[in-house]
């Protein structure tokens, strides 16, 4: 029998803080807030108040561009209760994107902090949406932006005459009753979409996926239960709210097990460490690159990190030795791997606790219960043997309501019968354990022969030099494409094209040995911390076109 919950994230909300009022719900550390449940969904409260205030309806969509700040988590939980749909911007984002993002997804609303690391968040919006100096609050009328009319400044400060400061929007909720309020709670319904994310760019153009309360609630509860989440565990939350790795397995998760919050700003290594011994975290979610950070960290040694017990890895393949070391020198010895896609809320499958190491590195680990997937033929779409590589597919209730105004591009994801297509390749064995092998638009095809970029990738990764690498297809007029490997070397290691070919020499065939190997300092990211590929392919591609 399914375990799938119909419950709306404010109802959950109410429902935590009614078992665990004085337990601590959520403690920001740079920000100085401390509070139990109680206090937080007060909070919440006023924050559904405030912008029901500012003429916001069920089904409005209001964008969110911040850091991990205090006002996105009350935002997350408080717009949830009215019915807002909370779309989320990418804190790298310019203005060009922003304004993309706000057009193609109808926004109402715009809630923005000042600034972030070397980026003017009130400069570009000021530039994004000119008419903000001589237009009234709440009446915005942009040329570019037809359904923008308000705009909020989370923080202090001076605003635009155009713009609301977040404490004014509270303090105009004052107006609204708990009846009004309690009114609207009622009104919704669990399949109403409450969150919009935007594709995180692995591919170029960003589309916006549709997730309700079913779907992320329940996706929440699932990834919880398998980290054996409670109201005992404290999760240092430092992964970006905007991506669903830190608004749906971080905070939503924390709610549903009565669990606390500790949340970062940012990442900082040195302040995830300090945050981990004082706070007591015993668990903590986060990229490999994060994990490989704090361990590198000289500050390392002095802390203690015996109250870590769990978390997860996500977002790109686990080294084993970064694994090993999570598990004895963080102690988190039941850390888990997670894998799956913002389409499907985002979690399919995941690791256990009791597995063995080799299966946590080597795997994605296994379907989430009620959750479906399969290998398939990517061309036919037939279903594939086990260890047979193919396309992985998934449905179940926490697939997505779709591409928001793509129906084609929907269309092309789910097939008829609820199959999303993830356009991962991969294999699933006879336990039912995933591997992924790499992205169908990745494949290297080179002189007719097909190239996956993991398998080259993970053979690389066991030379002693190599921190990291990945790898791509660049142009080539005789083989239509070759191979190239983009290595960043561990610190203060140095090495040769030749030597790595050497390396490579007679343990791949031949056609998988890079034909060029470029040495990086870094990679182009996206701000959840995976890889470009695209903008590798496309830098290598012109130095190797001539």
């Amino acid at each position: 029998m399914s375990q799938f919950r119909k419950i709306t994230i404010g109802n959950l909300l109410r429902e935590t803080a009614g078992k665990y009022p004085e337990h601590d719900a959520l403690i920001y550390p740079e920000f100085g807030i401390r509070q139990n449940y109680r206090q937080f969904l007060e909070e919440c409260e006023k924050v559904a108040k405030g912008f029901m205030s500012l003429g916001i309806k069920r089904g409005d969509h209001v964008s969110v561009w911040a850091s991990n700040v205090p006002e996105w988590v009350y935002l997350q939980f408080g717009l949830s209760m009215i019915g807002a749909v909370l779309v989320t911007v990418n804190t790298n984002y310019k203005s060009h994107e922003l304004e993309y993002i706000l057009n193609q997804s109808d926004s109402t609303t715009l809630v923005h902090i000042r600034d972030y690391r070397d980026a003017s968040y009130y400069d570009i919006v000021r530039q994004v949406v000119p008419e903000l100096g001589n237009q009234n609050k709440g009446m915005i009328n942009s040329e570019k932006l037809p359904f923008l009319k308000n705009v909020v400044l989370a923080g202090d400060g001076n605003a635009a005459p155009g713009m609301f400061i977040f404490k004014e929007v509270i303090e105009l909720g004052e107006k609204i009753s708990d009846a009004e309020l309690k009114a609207r709670e009622e009104s919704l319904d669990v399949n109403d979409t409450i969150n919009m994310q935007y594709t995180s760019g692995t591919t170029g153009f960003p589309k916006g996926v549709m997730l309700t309360h079913y779907n992320i609630v329940n996706n929440a509860r699932m990834v919880g239960d398998v980290m054996g989440m409670t109201e005992e565990d404290r999760l240092l939350i430092h992964v970006p709210l905007f991506h669903c790795f830190g608004c749906v397995m971080s905070t939503l998760n924390s709610v549903y097990h009565g669990s606390t919050m500790v949340v970062l700003e940012a990442f900082d290594p040195l302040k995830a460490l300090q945050a981990i011994e004082k706070e007591q975290c015993t668990a903590i979610n986060g990229v490999p690159t994060m994990f490989i950070a704090m361990l590198g960290h000289p500050e390392f040694e002095k802390f203690n990190m015996k109250s870590l017990r769990t978390g997860i890895m996500a977002g790109a393949p686990c080294p084993v030795e970064t694994m090993n070391q999570v598990r004895t020198k963080m102690h988190c010895s039941e850390v888990v791997i997670a894998f799956g896609q913002t389409e499907c809320s985002p979690v399919m499958t995941m690791t256990r606790r009791d597995d063995p190491v080799e299966l946590r590195v080597s795997t994605v680990g296994r379907l989430l219960p009620d959750i479906e997937g399969k290998i398939i033929e990517p061309d036919s779409g037939e279903d594939l043997p086990v260890n047979t590589q193919g396309e992985i597919v998934t449905r179940s209730d926490c697939v997505m309501k779709g591409y928001f105004k793509m129906q084609d591009a929907t269309e092309a994801a789910i097939d008829e019968d609820g199959w999303l297509h993830t356009g991962d390749l991969g294999v699933v064995d006879e336990n039912g354990y995933f591997k992924v092998t790499g992205r169908i638009k990745d494949m290297i095809i080179r002189g007719g022969e097909n190239v996956y970029p993991r398998e080259i990738e993970e053979f690389l990764h066991a030379h002693d030099k190599i921190s990291d690498v990945h790898v791509v297809g660049v142009p080539d007029e005789k083989y239509g494409e070759q191979v190239l490997a983009a290595i960043q070397l561990r610190e203060g290691e140095s090495a040769t094209a030749d030597e790595l070919r050497e390396y490579c020499a007679g343990k791949i065939a031949r056609h998988k040995i890079p034909r060029y190997f470029e040495f990086v300092k870094e990679f182009p990211m996206t701000a959840s911390g995976k890889v470009q590929k695209y903008k590798l392919r496309e830098l290598f591609a012109e130095k190797y076109a001539s």
